[in-house]
């Protein structure tokens, strides 16, 4: 059900789509432009869906005006039936929508001047990767002031170490708390042995780190070892190894050789050399090479392209070999842990000028640590635009009286204090002391630093911010349009996912009966071309290969030939296929006319591949199992159109032409 995996997510953007733009300034646009049962939807509404995607926005496939109040109409129409059968009272519903209010909300609880200046400096900062190798001396985030202190002066020692001269991978193994530094033997049934990285970290830039860590690296000149950085983690030396130009989203393809426990390292090797030299000296067959050669079952019949990729997503052998390529040149074999590559690079894309990167860059700032600075201030901007008050008296005389029952965790009140009595006043609420007692009931945990005092203004200092917080959130959909229209988007995204999960994919997937009546209507799209039945011979034993070929051109089944291989103690493997043109190399090359029989020599791997055309089979439908996900995916089309149809008689569709017919005029 590939449709349904990425329906939910084309929904929300769809709906993200449909964020109004500037509003319209023709008399028109107030005006009803289409009547849906019921629901009037204005011009307005229509013109700034439609200006989102196809105007002010890169589109692929742009829509004209028809076109699209077609696709918009639809839209409508499935939200007012969702709406109509209550599917946004559902608790999941609602606890979704929630969850995606909450993560619009976050920018409005940021100082945009701050959030300015920590976009700025991630932009300044992904314009290059870092490698870089850390050494940790832990220290907890709340650690007392003398373990913090002692970890600072070990992190110190071990710093002037590196500055003498000694190897900081040694160190690392040595001194380093992140045990992924030192090799770690196998225990069986609960993990294999790990080879350590000797502190080494790879390739990373902006937010692929914690920011301390990040600012602390990004701050040290490349070959050079940091002062110690802290983290929640403890303090970090860091070496930066390199500094070199981002490399940004990374296309690239291969060759693969993967490890084998039966297969010595050299030998793997120089088949890997071999194979290099095939292709540096005919580089315009790669993907043939690739076709042939590699072991990559995802990537051979994409010519060896692997997914997208950042420095931080794949392993530091790959990438320091990528960024010494040029688009379109091959580099010689890459060892990694995984096994012998033979890179192609395809293209680079480094980070876009910094007002196309400015979007991407603030959110992620807001979900950043650093965004947590942005917090602080914005708090401050809140308490002062709401007239905020606090009756400090209240609050000191209140937390004198917390005794030790509260770093253990048990603190339940005091019936002598006055709890009715105000703590603050934000806008026009005022704040008991009593919310407070209780926010620490439910929210104390057992200390072993803190003293109670300490701790109990610690909790004050989160209960303010939880307080202040929730009264903006409260005013957002008041204070901020736009917002209230985002929500109101993602509320229709939900519902929609939701409908149509249960109009039709899920009809689709089990009317068994519909699907296969489908098929048998729509067989003819669903088409093998050509294709031929063989049986494919794979041996390294050059003695035997005129007893096979003699074998293989008898009458023999795939089952006789495997039981002669094994009887016979023959070094060769046996399988039976269905080839179509471009599957296989050396299939291709051959007449395919039934009982032919060829044998083909590898000088890579000194092996002999026998193929004999069992059948030849034309151009005929696919079985349904074969095309089953095609079949379903189609046929959850056509029940979604039928059902759109039943909808437009349930809520009859009604277009004001005079109207529509100014809107056209503008376009």
């Amino acid at each position: 059900m590939i449709r349904k995996q990425t329906c939910k997510a084309w929904l929300i953007v769809l709906c993200f789509m449909m964020m109004p733009s500037l509003l319209m300034a023709q008399s028109y646009a107030k005006k009803t432009l289409i009547t849906i049962g019921d629901k009037k939807i204005t011009a307005e509404e229509f013109v700034e869906t439609y200006e989102k995607n196809n105007v002010k926005t890169e589109v692929i496939d742009k829509k004209n005006i028809d076109e699209y109040l077609q696709l918009f109409i639809d839209f409508k129409l499935k939200v007012t039936e969702a709406e109509s059968l209550k599917m946004d009272t559902v608790p999941s519903f609602i606890r979704e929508l929630k969850n995606y209010r909450d993560q619009l909300a976050k920018p409005y609880f940021s100082n945009d001047d701050i959030t300015e200046e920590l976009v700025a400096e991630a932009y300044n900062r992904i314009q290059y990767d870092l490698n870089a190798a850390h050494i940790l001396i832990k220290c907890d985030a709340k650690a007392l002031p003398d373990d913090t202190l002692a970890a600072y002066n070990k992190a110190m020692k071990v710093r002037e170490r590196a500055m003498k001269g000694e190897d900081f991978g040694e160190l690392a193994v040595e001194l380093s708390d992140d045990p992924s530094a030192r090799d770690m033997a196998e225990i069986p049934g609960v993990r294999k042995a790990y080879v350590g990285n000797r502190g080494e970290l790879g390739y990373f830039t902006a937010f692929d780190m914690v920011y301390p860590f990040e600012t602390g690296a990004y701050n040290t000149a490349e070959g050079e070892v940091s002062m110690p950085i802290r983290s929640d983690f403890g303090y970090h030396v860091i070496k930066v190894n390199s500094r070199t130009p981002a490399s940004g989203l990374i296309r690239a393809a291969h060759i693969f050789l993967p490890i084998n426990e039966n297969t010595e390292d050299s030998i793997l090797r120089n088949k890997a050399n071999n194979i290099y030299n095939e292709v540096i000296n005919d580089p315009g067959n790669w993907s043939v090479f690739v076709r042939k050669y590699s072991e990559d079952r995802g990537t051979i019949t994409n010519n060896g392209i692997l997914s997208t990729f950042r420095v931080n997503q794949i392993v530091p052998e790959f990438i320091t070999a990528v960024k010494s390529l040029k688009p379109g040149e091959v580099s010689e074999p890459v060892k990694t842990s995984f096994g012998y590559h033979i890179i192609k690079l395809i293209m680079t894309t480094p980070p876009s000028d910094f007002e196309t990167e400015r979007p991407r860059l603030e959110e992620r700032v807001q979900r950043d640590m650093r965004g947590k600075i942005s917090e602080e201030i914005a708090m401050k901007r809140i308490m002062k635009e709401s007239g905020f008050k606090e009756n400090t008296k209240v609050k000191d005389e209140f937390i004198a009286t917390i005794d030790s029952s509260l770093i253990i965790g048990q603190y339940v009140g005091n019936d002598e204090i006055n709890t009715k009595k105000v703590l603050f006043t934000i806008g026009k609420e005022n704040c008991q002391l009593q919310e407070f007692v209780d926010y620490i009931i439910d929210n104390q945990r057992r200390q072993g630093f803190l003293a109670p005092k300490a701790y109990a203004y610690e909790l004050y200092d989160n209960f303010l911010q939880e307080k202040v917080f929730a009264y903006e959130d409260s005013k957002l959909e008041e204070k901020f349009p736009e917002f209230k229209t985002l929500v109101q988007e993602y509320h229709d995204g939900i519902l929609l996912f939701s409908l149509m999960e249960e109009q039709v994919w899920n009809k689709a997937v089990n009317d068994t009966l519909g699907l296969n009546e489908f098929y048998e209507r729509n067989k003819n799209m669903y088409m093998w071309d050509d294709r031929v039945k063989v049986i494919m011979l794979t041996s390294n034993d050059k003695d035997n290969v005129e007893e096979l070929m003699a074998v293989l051109g008898g009458d023999i089944d795939i089952d006789s030939l495997r039981t002669y291989i094994k009887s016979n103690d023959v070094k060769a493997t046996a399988r039976l296929l269905f080839c179509q043109k471009g599957d296989n190399v050396n299939v291709d090359s051959m007449e395919w006319k039934e009982g032919n029989l060829n044998k083909f020599e590898s000088s890579v791997d000194n092996t002999t591949q026998i193929i004999k055309i069992i059948e030849v089979r034309p151009a005929e439908p696919k079985a349904f199992k074969e095309a089953k996900g095609l079949i379903t995916s189609a046929y959850q089309t056509e029940l979604e159109t039928l059902w759109l149809q039943q909808l437009k008689e349930k809520y009859p569709v009604k277009v004001n032409k005079k109207v529509l017919e100014k809107i056209k005029n503008n376009y």
